[in-house]
């Protein structure tokens, strides 16, 4: 009896009286054995409702970005997403139940890495032959020097910590949101980093939109078609922001911008890989220990993607659907990664990421326009 008391002790249960009859020796070990299964099984159910409130959620935000006034900004639903999950994530978070969160973080990381693998669908080797030598020079000078001013703006002048400075060039860069979101799996940051480097991606990705073609219409570039393509497909952030601007000057500039934006999404590969070694030396020689290289094995399914899209082995309505869904997919990780952003942690580091942003789209106005007519008189 002794024994009996000492078990229900450990437990936490109340200490038993004497005058009480003897409880069954079974009673014990079948509550010990349902415990640790109930608790599984709630976990499970709240990371799917988590789950399902996020693509709730970003249906809901798919809907608004189609809206005209909202479209025609350029803007796409990855940005819409993560403003509104933000918005609900520091205004109305009390609301969503504790146990949703492993859903919501869920959609943030794993989810996000099959989306951005599936973005593979979007490119082609066909499309990126057709600008040839000059769209893929354009992209691979834009790319790394973007990449190399941004993270030393960001983390010399600005003293930035090197995952922001990162994200923010990043997302100026390659291919905006998507490619913030490909780095922030590959670091690994805090979501509102994302949110910070996404906040550039939006302000000057859509100053772009409409400083680029009233620039050209008054005469301040003296651009000719192809030259129009390079410069706006080499420098603008997102893929539906180049598509806005160059739409203001022609079709025929319009194809080759998008062309070569691709060519910079194509980029993606290579340079998270660079980024992965540096990142994974930058840790070893911080801890003092040798670590394994960690490949983004989301990368290596984007190139895959991109040799079977261009292959054409899937038909065209099944590479539409995938991209739909991919689209969606995107979505719902920036929806996630918003409503798991804190203001106050941006008010932290807002104004000297927006700086590093503001220079970074300065050196791809200067920068970009110098590389764009080098290359055109050198292989245009």
């Amino acid at each position: 009896m002794t024994i009996f008391h000492i078990d229900i002790s450990i437990l936490g249960l109340e200490h038993r009286t004497k005058t009480e009859k003897p409880v069954n020796s079974l009673a014990t070990p079948v509550a010990s054995r349902s415990a640790p299964a109930a608790a599984p099984v709630g976990q499970t159910r709240g990371q799917l409702n988590g789950i399902l409130f996020v693509a709730m959620f970003a249906a809901a935000v798919t809907q608004l970005a189609a809206l005209p006034f909202v479209s025609n900004l350029g803007l796409s639903p990855l940005i819409v997403g993560i403003v509104a999950g933000a918005i609900y994530g520091n205004a109305l978070r009390d609301g969503m139940p504790e146990s949703w969160a492993s859903g919501v973080n869920f959609s943030a990381r794993k989810l996000l890495r099959i989306a951005v693998g599936f973005f593979g669908l979007r490119v082609s080797l066909q499309e990126i032959a057709q600008v040839g030598l000059p769209g893929l020079t354009v992209s691979v000078l834009v790319v790394v020097s973007t990449l190399a001013i941004g993270t030393w703006a960001g983390m010399k002048l600005m003293k930035l910590d090197r995952d922001t400075a990162l994200l923010t060039a990043a997302g100026s860069a390659i291919c905006g949101a998507a490619a913030v979101l490909a780095f922030e799996s590959t670091l690994q940051s805090e979501p509102h980093k994302s949110a910070m480097a996404v906040g550039s991606v939006v302000l000057f990705g859509t100053l772009s939109m409409f400083l680029y073609p009233l620039a050209l219409h008054l005469g301040w570039l003296h651009l000719d078609t192809l030259g129009v393509g390079l410069f706006f497909g080499g420098t603008i952030h997102e893929v539906a922001q180049v598509v806005g601007a160059a739409s203001n000057v022609s079709p025929e500039a319009t194809h080759i911008a998008t062309i070569v934006k691709m060519t910079r999404v194509m980029l993606l590969v290579p340079v998270l890989l660079v980024i992965g070694m540096w990142v994974n030396r930058s840790r070893g020689a911080a801890d003092g220990t040798k670590r394994k290289l960690a490949i983004p094995w989301f990368a290596l399914g984007f190139l895959a993607l991109v040799i079977v899209n261009s292959l054409h082995v899937l038909p065209d309505t099944a590479t539409h659907t995938l991209n739909t869904l991919d689209t969606f997919a995107l979505t719902m990780a920036m929806t996630a990664l918003g409503i798991e952003t804190r203001i106050a942690q941006i008010r932290q580091a807002g104004p000297r990421a927006l700086v590093t942003g503001a220079i970074v789209y300065a050196w791809l106005i200067g920068g970009g326009l110098a590389i764009t007519m080098g290359v055109e008189r050198l292989l245009g």
